[in-house]
């Protein structure tokens, strides 16, 4: 589940960059903003079995075990990323519905979380990019950290994310 999370942001970062390089109102535009919603979904799905299987199931020791105040920045980083991976999904979701567009799911129309309000879907849609901007630090430092365990503390916890 680890893995597919990193392709399927891979992908949301991707496209939404993409998006960029086109003229607004054209196809190709359009595509890379219909792929960002359909992967954003994708993401706010997944990481619901990301939560039943960590509930569910047991995270492997690190050997040798951190310092406590790694292991509390860790629960902290963590607790961070299942904050992005469900709230931004919703809040795009809540940003498309308050500006009355439409919200489609690989081409399945859902429905509108919210009545049109183009005020408010301009403001979630600001909130929405600036914590889409902060998402690049935060993994980012769940990689860097990851690095620094494996060829710094020379510890096991990037051979145990092999394993997720």
């Amino acid at each position: 589940m680890h893995w597919l999370m990193v392709l399927v942001f891979i992908g949301l970062y991707a496209v939404i960059n993409l998006k960029g390089n086109f003229a607004k109102g054209s196809e190709p535009r359009e595509l890379m903003k219909a792929l960002h919603f359909s992967l954003g979904l994708l993401a706010f799905g997944l990481v619901w079995l990301r939560i039943v299987f960590r509930l569910l199931g047991t995270t492997p020791a690190i050997v040798p075990t951190p310092p406590v105040w790694q292991e509390k920045l860790a629960k902290l980083g963590h607790l961070s990323l299942y904050v992005l991976m469900v709230g931004m999904p919703l809040l795009g979701w809540a940003a498309l519905s308050a500006n009355g567009k439409p919200v489609a799911f690989f081409g399945l129309g859902l429905p509108s979380l919210l009545a049109e309000n183009k005020d408010l879907g301009h403001n979630l849609k600001e909130i929405h990019e600036t914590v889409g901007t902060l998402g690049y630090f935060l993994i980012g430092g769940h990689a860097v950290a990851a690095l620094y365990h494996h060829y710094f503390m020379k510890d096991s916890t990037l051979r145990s994310m092999a394993l997720k």
